[in-house]
């Protein structure tokens, strides 16, 4: 199982969209209020596979691409729970495929 860090930006709540999968958040990691370049490092350095944002700017101001990290961006219309949850299979296939260093975006096809 991947070790998995949830962006503060996703509410804590949301964990329970995919009870198979372990994840921790941010401010459980120790990590609350650090800036995105500070908390790529951090979360590498504390070895989390990946991170799962909401953040859509973090791919244009951060280099995703050579990290040991992935990065999951997910396109969702809130942070609310029931606009989450219809991305729930694809950020499980997302976690299933990604590998170190790559990011991949989750949008819904039901956005409008």
């Amino acid at each position: 199982m991947k070790k998995i860090l949830l962006d503060e930006c996703v509410r804590e709540n949301s964990r329970n969209i995919c009870p198979a999968i372990d994840v921790v958040t941010i401010p459980e990691a120790g990590f609350a209020g650090k800036k995105n370049g500070e908390l790529l490092a951090l979360a590498e350095k504390a070895r989390f596979q990946v991170f799962i944002t909401l953040d859509q700017g973090l791919e244009y101001e951060q280099n995703l691409g050579g990290r040991s990290l992935a990065v999951i961006l997910i396109r969702a219309k809130s942070s609310r729970l029931e606009d989450l949850v219809p991305h729930a299979a694809e950020v499980l296939a997302a976690l299933e495929r990604i590998g170190a260093g790559q990011h991949v975006r989750v949008i819904s096809r039901l956005q409008d």
